[in-house]
């Protein structure tokens, strides 16, 4: 136990970092899932080519391989930057897959006849889902996408194989230091990953309340 509180600056450290790359990650893949969602119900059968295979390839891809892809891939190309950035894209990327099936069921989700009803009166495809669709269709997906976040907050645990020094790699490093505490290391480690999902957990049941409450 003296191992984990007189390293809990340590601690702390691993712990903000995940919890930076989470929140970057997620914002992120909300915007790009968002978009890409949108190119799925979109009237124009490329742009739903398009989001179709980009869901179905990352979708279907091991998150492992997305970061070597980042990490090893972009430097082939051109990009070059840390390896937290590196390991924010492939985040990123990932998520967004998942963040575009929950918003397009969202979608779809809405009656037919609000669309019909904006288009009536002139409105375009991109006002109609800007301003009708989406803001009814995120009321509805609050639990696929808490569920979807919560997996990426345990998912920026990979980014420790990649020189970032997050939670995991701050337990790995430790426990090769203090061997002999290895069981209060990775206890308290699962328990800060536990304390942070249940608070989004928390947090996004009431975002629930409060849309369903305001609706």
């Amino acid at each position: 136990m003296d191992a984990v509180l007189d390293n809990r600056d340590v601690f702390v450290d691993g712990f903000m970092t995940t919890i930076t790359l989470t929140l970057l990650a997620a914002m992120g893949a909300l915007v790009l899932g968002t978009l890409i969602a949108a190119m799925r119900v979109s009237p124009a059968p490329p742009l739903r080519w398009v989001a179709t295979g980009y869901v179905e390839v990352v979708r279907n891809t091991p998150l492992t391989v997305v970061f070597f892809l980042s990490v090893f891939g972009l430097p082939k190309v051109g990009v070059g930057t840390t390896f937290f950035r590196f390991s924010l894209i492939a985040l990123t990327v990932y998520t967004a897959s998942f963040v575009a099936e929950a918003v397009r069921s969202g979608v779809n989700s809405v009656a037919s006849g609000q669309a019909e009803a904006s288009r009536s009166i002139g409105m375009t495809f991109v006002k109609t889902l800007r301003l009708v669709v989406l803001p009814q269709a995120f009321r509805n997906i609050i639990p696929p996408l808490a569920s979807v976040f919560i997996a990426l907050l345990k998912n920026t645990s990979i980014a420790s194989a990649f020189a970032v020094t997050e939670a995991t790699q701050t337990m790995q490093g430790l426990i090769n230091t203090n061997g002999q505490a290895v069981i209060w290391i990775l206890s308290a480690t699962a328990l800060g990953y536990v304390a942070l999902a249940l608070t989004a957990g928390l947090l996004f049941s009431r975002l629930e309340r409060t849309l369903t409450v305001s609706r």
